[in-house]
């Protein structure tokens, strides 16, 4: 048994190290204290699922213990997408979920996504479970939960097709990087129409061919190769848990999710005109603009999946989207990050066009960088952009925004830095209308992160 450590309840979800961090023994105490919170909350049953991680059977069973041992009955749906322990939420008899999955981490990870009574809990939410677990004195509840299996894939895929229309066939490449999207990915393309080019949709934990995250453009050559080899017209790739989605043109170009944003709000604000379109800090400054320009309001927000569907909950917004993929569908879906849905959705927009490519090549953009990261210690992150916050000087500037790290934006282009909520991280990004100004704009974040940490070692 290890010890409870409370650096594994991070800002969007509880994330260890298997047998370091976590192991059965601390899965089953946040099962009971997620448990007893859902108990509070009037909810009487909770659903699980897990990836394909290889850890994941003995946390899925030990969480399960947890939660029954708190008097809640647990729907257990198997290995799933992270979406598909969402969609439960929503079509079963509970909207509390628990999904175990360590998302795009290395594969001695494992954690755990949590919906509770309907909410995307996220920071202070998360931290109030490990303080039921320090209070609580070990005691089970009198009357145990149930426990049943349930087998949810047939009635997801069943809904999406029932939603998404292709507007003719189109050949598409998928590459699932082992990760669990791959146990539906096919079924659910060739059931809209598709033809289909299996890469990599064994699910295996070990990811033995390229890390499952396709915000990173090394895990998206394998695609990229194929689209140049074979006729299919478009790629997508999905993240370890299905919640995220990477997309690359017949040419081999990286559309970010950003610019995949862009479509998602011209089509969805056909239907709703000047609704509200949520993007978070990261996103290309390119986006609002187009947002604006089919009738829409753009409103940047805080990145962190949690947060965006706060915000969305909030605002009623039909569309919100991250840069790191994940794509919230209010328009004809439920308003959670399904990356499977959302590559549905893409496809039938890209089904219009004669040329899928021409269409997503045709999107503003400009010179930019992909996320970089500062690497730091535990703690030096925070300590860090509260020195940059006070200090740092950027010349040339028309606007500074705070709403999460900082956002300096210039006449041609913007440099971010913000801290991960997650990982001892410094995030930025960098985008400008030319190479010289990308430099320049690079140049002043080196200086003034420079003159607060001088040992620091810069990814650009």
């Amino acid at each position: 048994m290890l010890p409870l450590s409370k650096t594994i309840f991070k800002a969007y979800d509880i994330r260890g190290i298997i047998d370091k961090t976590l192991d059965a023994s601390i899965a089953r105490k946040i099962g009971q204290a997620f448990g007893q919170a859902a108990l509070a909350r009037g909810e009487k049953s909770v659903v699980i699922g897990r990836d394909g991680r290889l850890s994941g059977p003995v946390l899925a069973a030990a969480l399960a213990q947890g939660l029954q041992a708190a008097g809640v009955d647990v729907i257990d749906l198997g290995v799933v997408a992270t979406p598909m322990v969402y969609f439960g939420t929503n079509v079963l008899d509970t909207k509390s979920g628990i999904m175990v999955t360590g998302s795009h981490n290395p594969p001695d990870y494992n954690g755990f996504k949590m919906v509770l009574a309907g909410e995307a809990i996220h920071g202070e939410a998360i931290l109030s479970l490990y303080q039921r677990i320090v209070e609580h004195d070990g005691s089970d509840h009198p009357a145990a939960g149930g426990y049943a299996t349930h087998d949810i894939g047939a009635a997801y895929i069943e809904r999406i097709l029932g939603d998404v229309k292709l507007a003719r066939p189109i050949r598409v490449a998928v590459d699932c990087g082992n990760g669990v999207a791959g146990a539906f990915a096919g079924d659910l393309f060739r059931g809209m129409g598709c033809e289909v080019i299996e890469l990599f949709c064994e699910v295996d934990g070990n990811f033995p061919n390229h890390h499952p995250d396709p915000a990173h453009p090394e895990n998206l050559q394998d695609l990229i190769r194929c689209l140049a080899g074979t006729d299919a017209e478009i790629g997508i790739a999905f993240d370890g848990d299905g919640d995220r989605l990477g997309v690359v043109t017949k040419d081999g170009q990286i559309i970010y999710p950003d610019r995949q944003m862009m479509l998602f709000a011209a089509d969805v604000l056909a239907r709703h005109p000047g609704e509200q379109i949520l993007y978070d800090v990261k996103c290309t400054r390119h986006l609002a603009p187009y947002i604006t320009m089919h009738g829409g309001v753009p409103l940047m927000c805080k990145t962190g999946h949690s947060l965006v569907k706060a915000k969305l909950r909030e605002t009623g917004a039909p569309l919100g989207g991250e840069m790191s993929g994940h794509i919230f569908f209010k328009d004809r879906w439920y308003g959670f990050d399904d990356g499977l849905y959302a590559g549905a959705r893409l496809l039938e927009i890209l089904t219009r066009a004669s040329d899928p490519s021409s269409l997503l090549n045709a999107l503003p953009q400009s010179d930019s960088t992909p996320e970089l990261h500062l690497e730091l210690k535990e703690g030096e992150n925070v300590a860090l952009m509260d020195m940059l916050r006070r200090d740092a000087v950027f010349p040339g500037h028309e606007q500074i925004i705070t709403i999460d790290g900082l956002r300096v934006e210039y006449a041609d282009g913007f440099g971010l830095a913000r801290s991960s909520n997650t990982t001892p991280v410094i995030v930025m990004r960098f985008e400008a209308e030319t190479p010289a100004a990308l430099a320049r704009i690079q140049g002043q974040f080196r200086r003034v992160i420079l003159a607060a940490k001088p040992d620091a070692v810069l990814p650009f």
